[in-house]
Parts: C-alpha cells; sequence; structure tokens
C-alpha cells in the first residue's frame, strides 16, 4: 500500500456540547480512491471539512502531505488548499457565468496563465468530462448530468493531489450516474491524485473505490474493501448496503402500541 496522503488521527469534534466526531482514525493513500459512507447527518461531510481546514478538531489532528491543516497559518493553508480540488454537492456551478468561465476561475485566480493557455486547458478539462463544445452554455441550459461533468471539470482544472467529492451522485438519473462514476474513477487515475467520495450512494460506489470507511453517529463502525463492507455482518451496514426496511434503524418511530392506543385487543 502506498504512503498516505492524507492522515486523520483521533479526531474529536463537538459544536458546542454535541459532539459529532468521536475518535476518528482514518488513512487516505496516495493513489488511492476512498469512500466515507453513511446516513446523512453522521458526521461525513464533518470530515472533509476537518482535511480542508474549515474546521479544527477539538482533539487530535489531520495531517495532509506532511503537514497538520490546523497548525498552518493563513497563507500556509491557502497555499495547501490550491492542491485540493473539491465537488460540491449538485455542482454548486456559478450561474451567471458561461461553462468556459466556471472551468477557468481558478486558473484566474491562483495562476499567472496567459489566456490562451487558459483557454487550451479549460477545453482539455472540458474534453476529458466529454463536454467539449458546451464552452458558451450557461448553467441553466445545462442537463442535471452536465452540469456535474462541468462541476468535475473545474475541479480538476488545477490537477490536484487530492480531489473531495461531496455527494457526488445526488439528484443525478441512473444514465448521468454510471457516467459521473466512471469519470471520478479515469480522473483519479489519469491525474495520479488521491480522491474521497462522501457519500450514501452504496451501489454506484461500491464499484469504484479501493477503500470504505463506514461512518455512524460520528464514529467508524466498519471499514475495508468494497467486497469486505458488501459482506459485513455489522447489523447497520448491512441494512445500509443493502437498502432493509427494518434493522437498527427501525421503520416505526418508537412510541405507544398502536393496537393498544386504538383499543385493538388481540
Amino acid at each position: 500500500m502506498s504512503a498516505p496522503l492524507v492522515e486523520v488521527r483521533d479526531v474529536n469534534f463537538a459544536y458546542d456540547s454535541r459532539p459529532i466526531l468521536k475518535g476518528i482514525n482514518m488513512s487516505f493513500p496516495k493513489g488511492k480512491l476512498i469512500a466515507i459512507m453513511g446516513l446523512s447527518g453522521c458526521g461525513k461531510t464533518t470530515i472533509l471539512r476537518h482535511i480542508g481546514g474549515v474546521l479544527k478538531p477539538t482533539q487530535g489532528y489531520v495531517k495532509v502531505d506532511g503537514q497538520v491543516i490546523s497548525e498552518l497559518d493563513q497563507q500556509g493553508l491557502y497555499a495547501m488548499r490550491r492542491k485540493m480540488g473539491m465537488l460540491f454537492q449538485f455542482g454548486a456551478l456559478f450561474t451567471d457565468m458561461t461553462v468556459f468561465d466556471n472551468v477557468a476561475f481558478q486558473m484566474r485566480e491562483h495562476t499567472d496563465l496567459p489566456e490562451e493557455i487558459i483557454r487550451d486547458l479549460v477545453m482539455m478539462k472540458l474534453h476529458a468530462v466529454g463536454l467539449y463544445g458546451t464552452q458558451d452554455l450557461m448553467p441553466g441550459e445545462l442537463s442535471g448530468g452536465m452540469a456535474r461533468r462541468v462541476a468535475l471539470a473545474r475541479t480538476i482544472a488545477l490537477d490536484p493531489m487530492l480531489i473531495m467529492y461531496d455527494e457526488p451522485f445526488a439528484g443525478l438519473d441512473p444514465i448521468s450516474l454510471t457516467v459521473v462514476g466512471e469519470l471520478i474513477r479515469k480522473l483519479n487515475e489519469a491525474l495520479g491524485a488521491t480522491s474521497i467520495i462522501v457519500t450514501h450512494d452504496v451501489q454506484e460506489s461500491l464499484k469504484i473505490v479501493d477503500y470504505v470507511y463506514f461512518v455512524a453517529d460520528g464514529a467508524i463502525i466498519a471499514e475495508g474493501s468494497a467486497d469486505d463492507i458488501r459482506a459485513s455482518g455489522e447489523a447497520f451496514v448491512k441494512q445500509f448496503v443493502h437498502g432493509e426496511m427494518d434493522g437498527p434503524l427501525p421503520f416505526h418511530y418508537p412510541g405507544n402500541d398502536f393496537n393498544t392506543d386504538l383499543g385493538v385487543h388481540a
């Protein structure tokens, strides 16, 4: 296994007195595609915010490329973030900019490249996601799947060493979902990057990832390869992966017995 690009060690985090992360330990090797899975609200996106330096751990540390993120000053943090790409949930394109200007945005903000070079690079990124020719369209003229691919082109604009995806499959139709999943896998290999996917989309994620961390209630309750997760005997993981109606997460809201409240006698 290659050396880790990202290390999360003994990370605890709380909003005021409300614990969110509880003793999280993770390792993200260089060149690998890793998923963080779990229900909404379990702490997945909070982990990404720690890696990006938006939040600081209450306890423990996050190290990226050998540097402890919470110890970086503002200039150091910005320099580190320039080596990261982030695909936000639903893409988050700038709606008043063309496709071209969306993809070119980071190049113009963070480099001194001349416009003719930026143009060539934007076209290359759009070609990589299968959308060469859409450069003059506005985001409102794109389908959901196309918009997500434009957002992906923007994410890889500066060839980041670390790419983070926050629910990249949310709201996509089955064809677009498969296309985006395959692109994430291929781009990770082409760029030699390390990718982290936060998702609750089980089936598509397990097709493309190298390793999975499964989070519940702010703690890791299972980890391993896609096959390990599919075969997990952990009750909650089994319910989640196989989409079972009842299990540790019950179908019925806890309350009084329905029949008793209706006065029904057996």
